[in-house]
């Protein structure tokens, strides 16, 4: 067998066009390596199929340990723990209670909400550019629909923009202190639900503890699409023929939100998973305890499975990309993030059909695609 490849994290090569090089560790077999300063090495799957296999193996398990943060209030840890870091017979259980809450049919009843959230925003854009998209659009944009999902009062959502914004940072005094306003907000929330999303929770047999973990799922993964929104719109931009064709064909529009999760999607890697006993895989022995992630920017342009994966298709099918994750830790929020997003996407491109980017900013980041600024002119 030929040698695992090693990717280094900080190599500018990798944070600058992550595809290119997760894409070229792929081709040389199915499992790579990722080292780097200040990063614990990590093994990573890069095809398609074997990244499939890994997120449904039962041998390979999230850890727990990311909601027993010490600087985090006592009576909100219990909160923190949130399906992301359950497994088996717990996480099924919970998991079969709240995905009727997040289905396809209850996005598309969302929608209309959505649509008025979207307008809201487009209209406090100035008349003319240059404006940066990313921070007057895409970034508060899936926080305020968060709140609307789960009833905050209109009053309490820019505070809630504000936790929402310091908790995306994972650490650091914004964090230990937008924490508790989260739990105890929700808390309040849950006990007098005002939200067709609360009250379904309530009703499927949640209890408070469970419902409150899921708003707190919600602020973190909610904010997600706020980069994906403005990978999307760099990316049709830098595709005119695409997007004349989606403009003449908007039938094309839920097909072509697939086919961006799959070109520009910002989750680079999927949340490590720890190998729960020694596995040999693809020739490799992976010891118990050590890290293992599958990397979807290599996935999602597998020519195993997409034909001519580097060009940009909105006419493809590509509803066979990793970019929701795969296995019984699937988003639960995707239909919510895939009807937010062709809401968004579209609202903009109509209500500003000359529509140009000035300047993309890319953040060096080696596990998100996405942008620092996003500055556009109509």
């Amino acid at each position: 067998m030929s040698p695992v490849p090693e990717l280094d994290l900080t190599d500018p090569a990798v944070t600058s066009d992550p595809f290119a090089a997760y894409g070229a560790a792929r081709e040389q077999g199915p499992l790579a390596k990722l080292t780097g300063p200040g990063f614990p090495p990590m093994w990573v799957l890069t095809r398609h199929a074997e990244a499939r296999a890994m997120l449904t193996d039962q041998r390979f398990a999230l850890s727990e340990a990311s909601y027993q943060r010490p600087e985090v209030p006592e009576h909100c840890r219990p909160y923190l723990r949130t399906m992301q870091e359950m497994e088996g017979a717990e996480h099924a259980r919970l998991r079969r209670l709240a995905t009727p809450a997040f289905a396809a049919r209850r996005a598309l009843d969302f929608r209309p909400e959505i649509e008025k959230v979207v307008a809201r925003y487009l209209d406090a854009l100035p008349a003319e550019g240059p404006v940066d998209l990313l921070a007057e659009f895409a970034q508060p944009l899936p926080m305020e629909v968060v709140c609307a999902l789960v009833g905050v009062p209109e009053a309490q959502r820019p505070r809630w923009h504000e936790y929402g914004a310091a908790v995306v940072q994972v650490s650091g005094d914004g964090f230990a202190a937008a924490v508790p306003g989260i739990i105890d907000s929700s808390r309040t929330l849950v006990a007098h639900p005002d939200s067709a999303m609360l009250a379904h929770l309530a009703n499927a047999g949640l209890t408070e503890t469970e419902s409150v973990a899921l708003v707190w799922q919600l602020v973190l993964a909610g904010q997600t699409p706020a980069n994906f929104i403005a990978n999307s719109v760099e990316t049709l931009l830098s595709h005119p023929d695409q997007l004349d064709l989606l403009r003449a064909e908007p039938d094309r529009w839920p097909g072509a939100v697939e086919e961006l999760m799959r070109w520009c999607g910002s989750q680079l890697l999927t949340i490590p998973r720890r190998a729960t006993e020694d596995v040999d895989l693809h020739g490799v022995r992976i010891r118990r305890g050590e890290p293992v992630t599958a990397s979807i920017a290599a996935a999602n342009r597998d020519p195993r499975v997409f034909a001519d994966p580097d060009r940009f298709d909105v006419r493809r099918s590509a509803g066979a990309h990793l970019g929701f994750a795969h296995g019984p830790h699937f988003c639960l929020g995707a239909s919510f993030a895939r009807v937010q997003a062709e809401v968004a996407l579209t609202a903009l491109l109509d209500r500003f059909p000359g529509l140009r980017v000035l300047e993309a900013k890319r953040v060096p980041d080696p596990g998100t695609w996405r942008l620092a600024g996003l500055t556009v002119a109509w």
